[in-house]
């Protein structure tokens, strides 16, 4: 009963390791994208601005 009660602890450990660790990947994934975005607009942005604009818009609909 108790090596069943480790066994589940530690997987517990693993998965939110897992998730927390993946969390920031996937936002940095969704800047890139809004970076490529923002490049076909008719105003085009340099790469620092479209940064800061793709995060303030990203961080702004969590």
């Amino acid at each position: 009963m108790k090596i069943k009660n480790i066994i589940t602890i530690i997987l517990v450990i693993f998965g939110l390791y897992f998730i927390l660790t993946f969390r920031d990947h996937n936002f940095k994934r969704a800047i890139d994208a809004c970076i490529a975005g923002s490049k076909k607009l008719e105003k085009p942005m340099t790469t620092l601005e479209a940064k800061k604009f793709c995060e303030d818009k990203i961080m702004n609909e969590k």
